[in-house]
């Protein structure tokens, strides 16, 4: 008798933990098809379109997208709000500056692919960690290509991308809190941010959401950062 129900436990347990996997599964399968899919169907906004313009990039590094603007114009000096002081080499002769949200563990754990590691992915995937921004600051305007579009910008949609950007630091009376880490060169940094990173809420749909506010016709759920470019040709 004893052990006919140890042996129909261990069925049972088999059967819950067969359905656990096939929901898993199924659930990583969906959110593929939904990630590649919904980029295809970007919702209209109205762009509006005047003589006073900024240059703005959205770049990719085949994972992750940056926003990479002027580091000073009339509407904006990035370097009185992402102090020089802050990184290793960094000056007023740099004429750009690139900025990225993302999962603090990743950004500062995962410096190449090769250092990736099981507890990172989970936990940035299930937004179990906080998040960063990536701040790096470029000599020169990013060079267009199918990982870099560009965006000629109205004075008043440059304000409000500024704004969505400037709002998803985490700030100390007015001043931004750099994370004291090494960066990936001598030209970037991270600072703390608000939110939390999941696989519904990427670094690529904080990009999106940013095109959003602005007007850019995008998809509503851009997580993968083939569905920010592919929108802007």
């Amino acid at each position: 008798m004893f052990i006919t129900d140890t042996i129909l436990v261990i069925k049972n347990l088999f059967k819950n933990v067969l359905k656990a996997i096939v929901i898993i599964i199924a659930f990583i399968l969906l959110w593929l098809v939904s990630a590649i899919v919904i980029p295809y169907f970007p919702v209209d906004r109205p762009f509006i379109k005047t003589r006073e313009r900024i240059t703005v990039y959205v770049e990719s590094n085949g994972v992750h997208t940056d926003f990479v603007m002027p580091v000073k114009s009339t509407l904006q000096d990035w370097g009185k709000m992402l102090p020089y002081s802050d990184f290793e080499i960094a000056d007023p002769s740099f004429e750009y500056v690139s900025v990225g949200w993302g999962d603090k563990g990743f950004f500062i754990g995962t410096p190449t692919w090769a250092d990736l590691k099981f507890s990172t992915a989970f936990n940035a995937a299930f937004g179990l960690s906080t998040s960063a921004m990536h701040v790096t600051y470029k000599r020169n305007s990013p060079k267009l290509s199918e990982d870099c579009r560009r965006l000629e910008l109205t004075h008043a949609q440059y304000i409000i991308l500024v704004n969505y950007i400037k709002n998803s630091f985490q700030s100390v009376n007015g001043k931004f809190i750099p994370i004291i880490h090494p960066g990936y060169s001598d030209y970037d940094c991270f600072y703390e941010a608000k939110g939390k990173y999941s696989l519904f809420k990427t670094c690529n749909v904080w990009t999106g959401n940013g095109l959003k506010v602005i007007g850019v016709s995008v998809a509503d759920w851009t997580p993968l950062c083939g569905g920010v470019l592919q929108n802007l040709k």
